[in-house]
């Protein structure tokens, strides 16, 4: 094996700095399941065991962001978080191997903090490999000057990609604006120029500098054993040693705003905005959880008092607000979106005139009851999930400590009516507002944000609550879903039933109920009727308003949602074993007697109008528009029918109350296909029973054939759209192949799919794009294949987000390595890493309940098992080289063959040809 100079200094000095010492790590803190240790050298781990999850996420968090940068290095933190997954000596390849073990992982980078997580398949090989990466790039990774000079346009590649909407570009103006001297002022993703002029000495720098033992938290959660886990991370973190030099952590004091301030901007779009920034304490300071309960009582849908005061009456189409959990003192954004058919001007006089009255119409009991409620209804559930927990976290480290995530939530619980209204009183006042212009004031009001003072003392004591209990083991193997799936049919409904019985953290479950009515006849010339219907039953029933549902929803600390199209309707409910029946009751009386008020339809339609105004430019969804129009097999009024944004705008202003009421006269009630899945701690036979009485007579008497949309080529072209002042443009191809999931071919396709196009930055498009030429933040494509077998309307895609005058490349990248693709085939090794990362992906898709009772629905509804998928992966198993290539030569075809289109601010460029030719 050649290894080069760089690389043999690189090992000897990690054989020389990396010795191993025998640390060992003291138990320091726990709360509620999770348990802190700190090793010799700084570093503290968190472990949080969760029985039930058949998956482990490992998460690594430094306390470095954006607040962090000098001048001249805005964007730094970002683009070293790039770097980091460009691999290490123990880890030349990152991506590969993330791929390899079907992991699901990213880098994130904030205000105070950059963390790095990956979940997987719970084995005690993939847990050795995680922690192994995580030791070995904290101080191992090359930070290479050849890989910055191609990331370095990714980066800015992503920078553009913002800089495309108007509601990131004002947020990012109002919120510069709004500090004078401290970084929470400028953007994560930092400054164009400052992207492409870092110098890599002073990356390496910021490297040596924040990434240390002493300035990082280990997480890990999931599914394994604490004492095992807690050897292995003494062993692979335990001898790494921190640079001499300490951190020292100096705070920035952000002057008092002592006078609005407004911002203007002036772009190529329709939709317009208006918003508004006050100054805010640190997520750790006491007033941050009273003013999370103010936010919620002005935004949340429909109680809130901006929502009522906007939306309610059609002065704006939507509205939302951002208020980040920092380290030190930060701010609360307010967006509206207002359709361009109403006045700016006059939504910005309601949003301004409700904060100006605020202090003299205080918060009422009412208000703060609700805005509680859903706030630990919200924290409730994300406590419940312990993959997602794993990585929610690193916001509370940042700020400050873990523990911030349940004070905070105990504060939210705790706050009292005086506390939130004497919040009210002193931060939203207009000379701490950020809006827009200067305007001079005789007796100005200011407001000093205080920091958090002895947050030590705050955590260093706190025991919180009880703990969840931890769950079951729960096996994900194919045999044991199977053994442990309940099914069979409802007496009396005819509803196809599959239930699993495991016990959840938090004794969480997850149900889904479909019912499938009509023929492609009885659907002909329906529009938005059915998507609209299905949306429309949790805005309120026959003795429930909209608010209502939410407040008992709130109370029973769960969830339910209503999807619809085309004579299919699901309802998705995720609740806890406590609380399922009675929301079933409210999940059924939503479904069953619906009151479709007008007033909500509009808002539902003013809030669709608003977001097709917002994409009229925008090149990702123009350029799905084209390609549907390319591809049109159906006439207008077919359900299958691809609408041009015009025929859209149209469909949904059509819609109707007597129109909802009709289709859901016609469509709603069982026939003869309704399927119900429930996975988690259930009791089957009170979900049996209730069922059967409860949908006994929800009847239809449409009968149900599915609309059949069967295999047809696609038309060539590479149509190309202009989409001025956008900074980004965007690549989307189409290649339809006749094949379904029955089909022999069926597991050498998922194989080539991945090589292709999948994997995390390891896919052949992703290396051309992103890793070789660097032309693109975002560049993949994959494989899918119909699961109907009479259809067999399979296709595959690729696509690419890039710099305009980049489009040459892109396209020249594309069509080379289709090329290449389909001249050479794939390789032995990357036959072996797809199939190995295929594998441990399916497992961790079958570990998530959510996955797996999409899965089982899908099984019932085809009439198959989890046999058909196990004989599947023995295939993906088996597979060779030759399989893969032949499948490969068979269905991929040359680029000229594919319908692609182009949206961007594009000038005219000549796709220049590769010196290395390549053979048709």
């Amino acid at each position: 094996m050649k290894i080069n100079l760089r690389t043999t200094l690189v090992l000897m000095f990690v054989i020389c700095c990396s010795v191993t010492i025998n640390a060992q790590a003291k138990k320091t803190a726990s709360v509620e399941g999770i348990t802190e240790y700190k090793l010799d050298n700084g570093l503290k781990v968190l472990l949080f065991p969760d029985n039930s999850s058949q998956t482990v996420t490992v998460n690594i968090t430094y306390k470095v962001g954006s607040r962090h940068e000098g001048y001249g290095e805005k964007g730094m933190a970002h683009l070293l978080e790039h770097l980091v997954f460009k691999g290490t000596p123990n880890h030349p390849d990152i991506p590969k191997e993330l791929t390899a073990r079907g992991a699901r992982p990213n880098g994130t980078t904030w205000y105070d903090r950059t963390n790095y997580f990956e979940t997987f398949n719970a084995t005690e090989d993939n847990l050795d490999w995680a922690l192994d990466l995580e030791a070995d790039r904290m101080v191992n990774s090359y930070i290479a000057k050849k890989d910055l000079d191609s990331e370095f346009s990714v980066v800015r590649n992503e920078f553009e990609s913002g800089e495309n909407s108007p509601t990131s570009v004002l947020m990012q103006k109002v919120i510069s604006s709004a500090f004078l001297w401290h970084n929470y002022g400028q953007s994560t993703i930092g400054n164009k120029s400052d992207i492409e002029r870092v110098p890599i000495d002073n990356l390496k720098a910021f490297y040596k500098k924040y990434y240390r033992p002493d300035n990082a938290v280990l997480m890990v959660t999931g599914k394994f054993d604490t004492d095992k886990t807690l050897a292995l991370i003494e062993k692979k973190f335990g001898g790494i040693k921190n640079p001499d030099t300490p951190l020292i952590d100096v705070p920035t004091i952000e002057p008092p705003q002592d006078g609005e301030k407004r911002v203007e901007l002036s772009r190529v779009g329709d939709l317009q905005l208006v918003s508004a920034l006050f100054h805010t304490p640190a997520g750790s300071h006491v007033d941050y959880a009273p003013l999370a309960i103010v936010e919620n009582i002005l935004t949340d849908q429909p109680s809130g008092r901006l929502y009522k005061a906007l939306v309610e009456s059609k002065k704006a189409s939507s509205l939302w607000s951002f208020s980040p959990f920092t380290k030190e003192p930060g701010f609360m954004y307010f967006n509206v979106d207002v359709p361009s058919d109403k006045s700016l001007a006059e939504a910005e006089s309601a949003l301004l005139t409700m904060f100006d009255g605020l202090r003299s119409n205080p918060i009422t009991e009412e208000e703060l009851k609700r805005a509680k409620a859903n706030l630990v209804k919200q924290m409730d559930q994300i406590l419940r999930n312990s993959s997602y927990l794993g990585t929610y976290t690193s916001e509370f480290i940042g700020a400050g400590d873990w523990r911030l995530m349940f004070i905070h939530r105990d504060r939210i619980e705790n706050a009292t009516l005086e506390q939130v209204n004497d919040v009210l009183s002193r931060y939203f006042i207009k000379t701490n507002r950020t809006v827009g212009n200067f305007i001079p004031t005789k007796q100005p009001m200011r407001i000093e944000i205080p920091h958090t003072e002895g947050l030590e003392d705050l955590v260093t004591n706190y025991k919180g609550k009880e703990a969840l209990g931890a769950g079951e083991a729960f096996d994900v193997s194919y045999t044991n879903i199977q053994n442990r799936f309940d099914s069979g049919v409802l007496g009396g409904t005819g509803i196809e039933y599959g239930f699993i019985k495991k016990d959840n953290r938090g004794e969480t479950v997850n149900v889904n109920f479909t019912f499938r009515n009509g023929t492609v006849d009885d659907l002909m010339n329906k529009g938005n009727v059915a998507s609209y219907t299905a949306r429309m039953l949790n805005k309120g029933t026959k003795s429930k308003t909209r608010q209502d549902i939410e407040d008992k929803l709130s109370e029973l600390k769960s969830s339910v949602y209503f999807s619809g199209s085309n004579g299919r309707t699901t309802a998705y409910v995720t609740s806890t074993r406590e609380h399922l029946m009675e929301t079933l009751k409210l999940m059924t009386e939503m479904l069953k007697s619906p009151a479709f008020d007008e007033g909500e339809l509009d808002k539902l339609k003013t809030q669709d109008i608003a977001n097709i105004e917002r994409n009229k430019t925008e090149p990702q969804y123009l350029v799905q528009k084209r390609l549907g129009e390319i591809n049109q097999k159906y006439k207008k009024g077919h359900p299958l029918y691809n609408m041009s944004m015009e025929e859209e705008l149209a469909a949904i202003n059509d819609v109707t109350v007597a129109d909802m009421q009709a289709y859901y006269d016609d469509f709603y009630g069982i026939s003869n296909n309704a399927t119900l899945i429930a996975i988690g701690n259930i009791d089957e036979q009170a979900l049996k029973s209730y069922f059967e009485t409860a949908f006994a007579d929800f009847k239809s008497d449409l009968p149900y054939s599915e609309i059949k949309d069967p295999f047809a080529a696609n038309n060539p072209a590479n149509d190309k759209i202009k989409t001025p002042d956008k900074k980004n443009a965007f690549t989307l191809g189409f290649l339809n192949f006749e094949c379904s999931q029955y089909d022999e071919d069926y597991a050498a396709l998922q194989v080539a799919g991945s090589v292709f196009g999948g994997g995390f930055l390891n896919s052949r498009i992703a290396t051309r794009l992103r890793q070789q030429d660097g032309v693109s933040y975002g560049a993949g494509g994959g494989v899918n294949v119909d699961g109907d077998k009479e259809d067999k309307n399979s296709g595959m895609y690729i696509y690419a987000i890039y710099a305009p005058e980049n489009e040459a490349k892109v396209q020249q990248g594309f069509k080379e390595e289709i090329a290449r693709f389909i001249k050479d085939g794939i390789t032995q090794q990357e036959l072996d890493d797809a199939v190995a990362g295929w594998v441990q992906a399916q497992s961790v898709s079958r570990a998530k309940d959510n996955e797996l009772a999409s899965t089982l629905n899908n099984n019932l509804y085809y009439d198959r098992d989890m046999t058909f998928h196990k004989n599947i992966e023995d295939k993906v198993k088996s597979l060779t080289v030759e399989d893969v290539n032949k499948v490969i030569k068979t269905y991929f075809k040359n680029m000229e063959e594919w319908s692609v289109v182009n949206g961007g601010d594009f000038k005219e460029y000549d796709i220049k040809k590769d010196d290395k030719k390549v053979d048709d």
